[in-house]
């Protein structure tokens, strides 16, 4: 038996599987179909089709369409690179719409009214011309953002014209600075006025396109410098209208659209009848909002003629009939255009077929531009699913109000690169969840920008240990010790929770905090290690590969510059600068730090300020941060250089504030002792007189005996009275005694 036994164990034993402890997370995401957060399956295996609403190009895109499209690029690269999907993004470019209509021939009539060179009694009245209807639409409108918009405009013709009007005996430079500022102001109302008389003349395409390419353009350089990911597919409706057309006949074959005077209408009623179909899905409960879809439907197409076309209010249009001063194209029902909603559902189906797996665009686009997307294309195809996951980005507010165009309250994607940098705004959005609302503000930009300087000096402090520990062969390699074991779990934990924040519904927010404990726990190992040995290259390396990964996944650190190499500039052989000069700032370091001791022990304080200036004003030119450490070697640093002097300018700006409170508060000390100089040179006898606001009557020493009012004093104000006349006579014996010396 034994024998037998002993045989067993000198075959190869049997083995079996480790359980795991626990399932790893799966990616879920928030649904805006469900509103709440789903079990993300896409329908063909690791391909994920994906459809984005783009930008209407009638004017410059705002950080309210950089929150969006940041967000959404933020989710892509997540999808593409953590989760390994394969993504097909197709992306829209609404070139044919309401807005861009108007705007073209408002934009073409204004030059053509300036080139007319009318005189300025003539534009000032055309200008009270253009203010009553105006006026009329001051006082209809009930929208109160919008209300407050006009009243803005208003106030502002009305004080220019007043202006101009005063100017009439000034120098002419001045009249004519006021004949612009009139201009400058009346430019939205004129404009206005001009199209609603002379619109329907404007009958040239080039002048429409004109205008959709030219913002079209700065949109693809805004996203660039934003350093979002170009789409995979890019549609615009202009050149989708035959497809628009046949999709359009389609859904009127199947019954769930009528023709209607040259235009063609959806007909939600039937839609909604079939037990296979479902109208606003999104938000069921704006079914009705007669504002939405009126807004919907385009300020061009409101009008009460078209409105009596349809058998119900809810119904939308697919086709517009044609009119004077649009663009038009031939179709079955005549000459017209497209509507708004139907482009989306043409052209996505086009790209990605009759189901994508997400849908994504502003939360503002759910009702009616969505539901209305769904409705068109679930009927053409005859499904209930065109759309798997719709996800929605949150607003963009400033200090609380809704970043919009139409309100003339946003700022602009380049004025916003003009005060902070890409990374800094895409922070901001990382650092906040994409579903939710986000104020834009002084404060928010704060925290992404501690946020940056935090994640910037753990990369200089790994620079610092690259420097200073061997990096090959036996010196490489150093004995772990409790330290190392504390810090190696503390990654792997905070790397398994950063998986879990990432299957939550993306969840940057979170993502970003984990980083940052892990960045301290770092910190912590380094102060605890650096006093009595060298910490550990190759753990705080790994740690720090992680992290600059997940900022590139992120699309924090673009292909030009790492985050690890400051600046990120490379030599012609390839070796990143850092690399090349580093030794050569060390020495000058150490030098400038050697002449600082000696100027100290000698205290030759010009030499100690020629080594501040270096410090302060000539490195930093160069993108070098010098850092003075009490006590310990200097450390040097590669910054953006642009960083370093916007740093250097709010450092002057803090002092200059400083000097100017000190010198503030030393004028406000000088001023008082003048005052109490000059309270000892008055007698007692005229102490009381000039306060004529508080007594009327005096007695021969000139003491007050009645209030201001003619009553008498009561015993206790005249003992008071009396006492600050003993103190004055005090006071005034004094500066006599003193002028006499």
């Amino acid at each position: 038996m034994a024998e037998i036994q002993e045989k067993k164990k000198r075959c190869q034993p049997a083995w079996s599987a480790p359980v795991p402890s626990k399932e790893p997370a799966k990616l879920r995401i928030y649904n805006s179909l469900t509103r709440q957060k789903e079990l993300f399956v896409p329908q063909s295996g690791q391909r994920v089709l994906w459809y984005c609403c783009g930008p209407t190009v009638y004017d410059s895109s705002h950080m309210g369409h950089a929150r969006s499209y940041i967000s959404f690029d933020i989710l892509r690269r997540v999808l593409e690179q953590y989760f390994k999907y394969n993504v097909v993004y197709v992306l829209n470019v609404t070139d044919i719409d309401d807005k861009i209509i108007k705007r073209a021939r408002q934009n073409h009539l204004w030059e053509a009214y300036l080139a007319e060179s009318k005189s300025w009694n003539q534009v000032l009245a055309d200008t009270m011309e253009a203010m009553k209807p105006f006026g009329i639409k001051i006082a209809s409108e009930t929208d109160a953002d919008k209300l407050a918009m006009y009243q803005r405009m208003k106030t502002k013709i009305d004080n220019a014209v007043q202006h101009l009007e005063s100017m009439k005996s000034q120098s002419n430079e001045a009249i004519a600075q006021a004949q612009q500022g009139l201009l400058l102001a009346s430019k939205d109302v004129l404009s206005d006025w001009l199209d609603a008389h002379k619109g329907s003349t404007v009958t040239d395409k080039s002048i429409f396109a004109r205008l959709s390419s030219q913002f079209e353009e700065e949109y693809h350089t805004d996203m660039e410098s934003l350093n979002v990911l170009p789409a995979d597919v890019l549609t615009r409706v202009s050149e989708y209208v035959p497809e628009i057309i046949e999709f359009i006949q389609q859904i009127i074959t199947r019954g769930y659209a009528y023709e209607s005077n040259g235009s063609v209408y959806f007909d939600v009623g039937a839609f909604s009848a079939q037990p296979t179909h479902h109208y606003a899905k999104l938000v069921p409960e704006a079914f009705g909002d007669m504002k939405a879809l009126k807004e919907g439907e385009g300020e061009l197409s409101v009008s009460e003629d078209r409105v009596i076309e349809k058998k119900s209010p809810n119904d939308f249009a697919l086709w517009k009939c044609g009119k004077p001063g649009e663009p038009q194209w031939d179709s079955p029902w005549g000459k017209g255009r497209p509507g708004w909603h139907i482009e989306c559902s043409v052209m996505a189906s086009a790209i990605l077929g009759e189901s994508m797996d997400i849908h994504t665009g502003g939360v503002d686009l759910k009702f009616p531009h969505h539901d209305n997307e769904l409705a068109q294309a679930e009927a053409y195809f005859e499904n209930d699913h065109w759309v798997r996951y719709f996800i929605h980005s949150g607003h963009l507010t400033i200090d609380g109000c809704k970043m919009s165009k139409s309100l003339k309250n946003f700022i602009t994607i380049r004025d916003a690169l003009g005060q902070h940098t890409a990374r800094q705004l895409r922070l901001l959005f990382l650092l906040h969840s994409w579903k939710d609302t986000l104020d834009y503000g002084a404060d928010t930009m704060t925290g992404a920008i501690k946020y940056e300087k935090l994640i910037t000096e753990f990369f200089h402090m790994v620079k610092d240990v690259q420097r200073t520990v061997p990096s090959k062969g036996v010196a490489a390699f150093d004995k772990w010790q409790a330290e190392e074991l504390v810090l190696n779990s503390k990654f792997i934990e905070l790397q398994e929770q950063v998986h879990e924040a990432l299957c939550d519904s993306v969840d940057s927010k979170r993502t970003c905090d984990l980083i940052k404990e892990l960045v301290k726990a770092c910190n912590i190992y380094l102060s605890e290690v650096r006093t009595t040995r060298r910490p550990n290259r190759i753990l705080l390396e790994k740690i720090a590969a992680y992290i600059l990964g997940m900022f590139k996944m992120f699309g924090a650190v673009d292909s030009t510059a790492d985050w690890l190499s400051g600046a990120g500039v490379a030599s012609k052989n390839g070796v990143l600068s850092e690399e090349l000069i580093m030794p050569y700032l060390s020495v000058l370091a150490n030098f400038r730090e050697d002449v600082r001791k000696v100027a100290r022990d000698e205290k030759v304080t010009a030499v100690l300020q020629v080594c501040d200036r270096l410090r302060d004003d000539v490195l930093p030119e160069l993108g070098v941060r010098l850092e003075d450490k009490e006590g310990m070697p200097p450390t040097m640093k590669l910054e953006n250089r642009e960083t370093l002097l916007r740093e250097r300018m709010q450092k002057l700006q803090i002092e200059e504030a400083r000097r100017l409170e000190k010198e503030k508060k030393k004028q406000k000390a000088e001023a008082e002792k003048a005052a109490k100089e000059a309270q000892k040179r008055i007698p007692p006898s005229e102490m009381f007189r000039a306060e004529t606001d508080k007594y009327s009557q005096f007695d021969d020493k000139g003491m007050p005996t009645h209030d201001v009012e003619g009553k008498e004093l009561s015993k206790s104000a005249l003992k008071k009275i009396a006492k600050l006349y003993e103190q004055q006579q005090k006071k005034y014996e004094e500066f006599l005694n003193s002028q006499t010396k």
